[in-house]
């Protein structure tokens, strides 16, 4: 059982910027696949960016359109930990963000950012973007 503890939400005002972690509970730098999601109240969960480690600070990385420049996803191997920092902030980012783990991952490719290939996640960290 791996444990996803997220942190670094707030609220914040148009044109911030937050940066988000998550810590695992394991070490996450071989064979780990992550990622991180949203969810604004009344929408699905949508998938933000996501990496795939093979190997120690080897990563490819995925993010969707809505975000692609605004975000870096980024992986600490010493710390475990899960990083998305997010630039020029919009209300339209006002969400509860989630991290997913997916241990023993072998392969990356954009299918990553679906909710349904992770088998562990967090609790969630929110995020409120407003004048």
């Amino acid at each position: 059982q791996v444990q996803l503890v997220e942190s670094g939400g707030g609220s914040v005002q148009p044109g911030g910027s937050l940066r988000l972690s998550c810590v695992a509970s394991e070490y996450t730098a071989i064979n780990y696949c992550m990622g991180w999601f949203r969810q604004a109240p009344g929408k699905e969960r949508e998938g933000v960016a996501a990496i795939y480690i093979p190997r120690e600070r080897r990563y490819y990385l995925y993010y969707a359109d809505s975000v692609k420049g605004r975000c870096t996803i980024s992986h600490d191997n010493a710390k475990n930990t899960l990083y998305l920092q997010i630039n020029n902030l919009k209300p339209e980012d006002t969400a509860m963000y989630y991290c997913a783990a997916l241990p023993g991952c072998s392969s990356g490719s954009a299918s990553l950012l679906k909710e349904s290939e992770y088998r562990y996640w967090g609790q969630g960290t929110q995020v409120t973007v407003s004048a």
